[in-house]
């Protein structure tokens, strides 16, 4: 009798591992972080965020950039760092960087010029690739995957990865050949939607508020500046990019907050980081071809009209 308990357990402990999936389930407990300098001239640095018993090679990487306007915010502030705890559990390398904070004192809003602001798109642009340089020269000991290296981030964070994800000048400093596996962008946008196109399409995840007022869900100028307006600089949002890829018959993973704000730029990293990794696992590493449209519905109301409503 007790054999049979015994083989009853054991047999269910097996069927419970195989459930279990390395890089789409949290199957690690501990998770140590080391930081290092990346850009030593301009004293950047990053977190590297890993299961402590992981013993695996060639392991993805989510490289996360911060979001604040380009003006504040840190790598590792408290919920940024239990997010890529979160993701390290599941076997993924995170990575959180920080960069400089171009803006810092400044606006970025309608008073700021829309010169400005594509300079500190490139110059945030530019930091981001260093880090990846530093990730590819630093490959073996990190046992990493520099062919599943997933760009992720927030607000102005989510800004720059765009654009380092699909404009060519801003990669220009990678190895020959180099391409980022995926990219996912929590309340961001691109300044050029011709940018994304049948070569440079990557696996995309979008999490935009159809009502956020600062980064255009749809195509808008960037806070809604007027014309006439210094800052006035038109950007396109989750919904343009996902409709540029649908457009192309590319994947892509988007989830709309209906007549939500800004808030979408925390929401992801803080709420939806089983969907992060489901996009990871499935649309990254096992190559599916998904095009998600996921609603999350309120019942607030919205002005604003960048893209066709989706709330109905």
């Amino acid at each position: 009798m007790k054999g049979l308990i015994f083989t009853f357990l054991l047999n269910a402990l097996v069927i419970f591992g195989a459930a279990s999936q390395r890089y789409r389930d949290q199957i690690f407990n501990q998770v140590s972080r080391k930081t290092v300098s990346y850009l030593e001239d301009k004293d950047l640095q990053l977190d590297i965020y890993q299961a402590t018993a992981d013993t695996e090679k060639d392991r993805p990487v989510l490289l996360y950039v911060h979001g604040g306007g380009f003006a504040g915010g840190a790598r590792d502030e408290p919920e940024i760092v239990d997010f890529c705890k979160n993701m390290a559990r599941r076997g993924i390398v995170a990575v959180s960087i920080s960069y400089v904070l171009v803006m810092k004192g400044k606006s970025f809003g309608c008073d700021q010029a829309a010169a400005n602001k594509l300079n500190t798109f490139q110059s945030v642009s530019d930091e981001i690739v260093a880090a990846s340089n530093y990730l590819i020269k630093h490959k073996k000991e990190l046992r990493i995957n520099t062919s599943q290296v997933v760009l992720a981030g927030s607000s102005a964070g989510a800004e720059a990865v765009l654009h380092v994800a699909y404009q060519n000048k801003a990669r220009a400093s990678l190895p020959v050949g180099f391409t980022y596996a995926g990219v996912v962008s929590m309340a961001g946008a691109i300044h050029d939607i011709d940018l994304i196109n049948a070569e440079t399409a990557i696996p995309t995840q979008l999490f935009h508020g159809t009502c956020d007022d600062l980064v255009p869900y749809g195509t808008a100028p960037h806070h809604y500046c007027n014309e006439g307006e210094a800052g006035y600089l038109i950007l396109h949002g989750a919904q343009a990019i996902a409709q540029k890829l649908k457009d192309l018959n590319k994947g892509y993973y988007l989830v709309t907050g209906c007549n939500d704000n800004h808030d979408w730029a925390e929401r992801p990293f803080k709420e939806y980081r089983v969907q992060v990794a489901d996009f990871i696992w499935q649309d990254v590493l096992q190559k599916k071809f998904r095009q998600i449209h996921q609603v999350i519905t309120t019942n607030k109301t919205c002005s604003i009209t960048s893209a066709p409503m989706v709330c109905n």
